[in-house]
């Protein structure tokens, strides 16, 4: 069984960054809605980009839209039917010591998204096969030596469960699926950063699609209960 995860980061965790949060976020979608989700976000942003005459070619990212246009990306996509949003916040204050190396605790934030978002909404008593986890992920913050590190790391961290990992790094430009990745993840880090600057579109998203959970401890809010994988859900 393959399940599809498109991840990208807000904030910053380097030892000299003054943000006070750091995220790490996306979505995952089994296989039957993969290409329905990267293909009806294509169709939105096109459109965005034709109302405000912006080149087909430039990306446009999460802080560059208003309001109605993340507003009109939630309510068309988040309802089909395996599309889950997920973001792990870290909230830097609480950690004891500093980061010193950011592509290992980017490692780390990934395992605890995998962890307490993704992971625990699994039904895994409905699951037969093996899980392989095919990872997209932005490319900008991560060195070439690193890129077989978090494969690596996944793979040796969930040694004790029947799954696998398939990590790939995209520029997020060519990518769909991190563009909205980045939509979702920005979100949640700017609910926590300045609830003001996303005030107007988390009403607008539905508590059964998405799950998000603060660092340190596991306090987690949106979805709990787990994925029914051969009903429609009623939620």
């Amino acid at each position: 069984m393959k399940i599809y995860v498109y991840l990208d980061e807000s904030g910053s965790i380097h030892k000299n960054s003054n943000t006070k949060y750091f995220a790490v976020g996306g979505y995952f979608v089994f296989r039957e809605d993969k290409n329905k989700v990267t293909s009806l976000y294509k169709k939105i942003n096109k459109s965005i980009k034709d109302n405000r005459n912006i080149s087909l070619d430039r990306e446009i990212k999460s802080y560059d839209m208003t309001d109605a246009e993340k507003i009109e990306i939630y309510n068309n996509i988040q309802d089909i039917d395996t599309f889950y949003g997920c973001a792990k916040i870290f909230e830097k204050s609480s950690m004891k010591k500093d980061i010193i190396e950011s592509n290992i605790f980017f490692n780390y934030a990934v395992k605890l998204l995998f962890k307490d978002c993704i992971v625990p909404l699994l039904n895994l008593n409905q699951i037969n096969d093996n899980i392989e986890f095919i990872v997209s992920v932005d490319n900008r913050n991560i060195r070439v030596g690193d890129l077989n590190n978090l494969e690596t790391y996944l793979k040796t961290e969930f040694c004790l469960e029947n799954f696998g990992f398939k990590i790939t790094y995209y520029d997020s430009s060519t990518n769909y699926g991190v563009q909205l990745a980045d939509l979702i993840v920005n979100t949640f880090y700017n609910s926590y950063k300045d609830r003001n600057i996303v005030k107007k579109v988390l009403p607008h998203l539905k508590g059964k699609n998405f799950r998000v959970s603060l660092f340190p401890g596991h306090r987690i809010k949106g979805r709990i209960q787990k994925i029914e994988y051969n009903i429609n859900e009623n939620i």
